[in-house]
């Protein structure tokens, strides 16, 4: 059974990098969203497995998106790939539910080992 991957970001580049890195995984469909509002969206009309959510986004940022998405489906699996480490806001996400954060730009070991990690948590690794 495929996966269903929603990338979240801004920068055409990221998103590009994700679906790219991802590319390569059996069974993935990798969905796009440009800002917090469309995931949202996105994710409510045909739900995601697993979003790779960028944070700092107009319209609406992640950090309100994650609320959102956890509010609507408490066992989303979140991903956050963000330019901002600060601890402040790394622990923030990661009180509000979600499972990782990786920094930007991201490196395709640290996405793949999110992506399998995900897997793991599901029973679905190969």
């Amino acid at each position: 059974m495929g996966k269903s991957v929603l990338v979240v970001d801004d920068s055409s580049v990221i998103r590009a990098f994700l679906r790219g890195y991802l590319a390569g995984e059996e069974g993935v469909e990798v969905r796009e969203a440009v800002n917090g509002e469309e995931a949202v969206e996105a994710h409510r009309s045909s739900r995601a497995d697993l979003i790779f959510l960028d944070l700092t986004m107009p319209v609406m940022d992640g950090v309100t998106a994650l609320g959102l998405l956890r509010e609507m489906d408490p066992s989303v699996y979140v991903v956050v790939v963000t330019a901002d480490i600060q601890p402040r806001s790394i622990e923030r996400v990661l009180s509000m539910g979600a499972k990782s954060v990786l920094k930007k730009p991201p490196v395709k070991a640290q996405v793949l080992e999110a992506y399998h990690t995900y897997l793991a948590s599901t029973g679905s690794a190969p």
